[in-house]
């Protein structure tokens, strides 16, 4: 068994994988962050690269974030007897901050949603079924993935509140915290998208795909 400070440096290793960058150095022989965007996150790799790379990037990191909480957390479980969960949570939340601000990448990673996701998979795999359902909904509906990406993780903890509240299913208090925090962690590493989703100046994915050799910064 190992001590909580050392699963949450694992954790946040784990989650600090840049994983959109080593596709497209690996697959395109670029780094993603010159392009589109210049965001490390699977949509851009999107917008630049194709959904076969960006599907490929999102897999990998919703994987982090199931592995911080699924398999690296439990090795600290004696740490806080008798609150799995919230050492799974801890262990998530260094995930989600590692994709962020990857120390692989100058701490310039994505915007957390993949892995994220990946963390509330391992927790409550239903209310995040259901909220990927939403994100492909809205995603399909206005081409806009940052509006998908906000939309579901902001229904997120209210699911959690409404399955507690109306059918009595369990959900940890400190798992409705944590889908709280993650919420705003997330929509605060949207700003820009906010900002241009107001202004209507936000990319849609599949209008006019931008080519990784002329893309350019926007």
């Amino acid at each position: 068994m190992l001590n909580l400070p050392i699963v949450m440096v694992l954790s946040y290793l784990a989650g600090s994988v840049p994983t959109s960058i080593i596709v497209s150095r690996l697959f395109r022989g670029i780094d993603i962050r010159d392009y589109g965007s210049g965001n490390a996150g699977a949509t851009n790799v999107l917008r630049v690269l194709g959904w076969r790379l960006a599907l490929l990037v999102m897999i990998v990191d919703v994987g982090k974030g199931f592995v911080a909480a699924r398999f690296i957390a439990p090795l600290a479980f004696a740490a806080i007897p008798g609150h799995p969960a919230l050492v799974q949570i801890l262990a998530g939340t260094s995930a989600v901050v590692g994709h962020i601000y990857t120390v692989f990448a100058g701490f310039r990673g994505g915007k957390g949603v993949g892995t994220g996701a990946g963390v509330m998979l391992a927790l409550y795999p239903l209310a995040t079924l259901i909220c990927a359902v939403v994100f492909f909904a809205v995603a399909f509906a206005t081409r806009y993935v940052s509006l998908a990406s906000l939309t579901a993780v902001t229904l997120l903890p209210a699911l959690l509140v409404l399955f507690r509240a109306a059918f009595h299913w369990p959900a940890d208090p400190y798992l409705l915290v944590f889908a709280a925090l993650v919420a705003a962690l997330i929509v605060f590493a949207h700003r820009s998208n906010i900002r241009r989703l107001l202004a209507g100046t936000e990319n849609r994915f599949g209008s006019k795909r931008q080519d990784a050799q002329t893309a350019a910064r926007e």
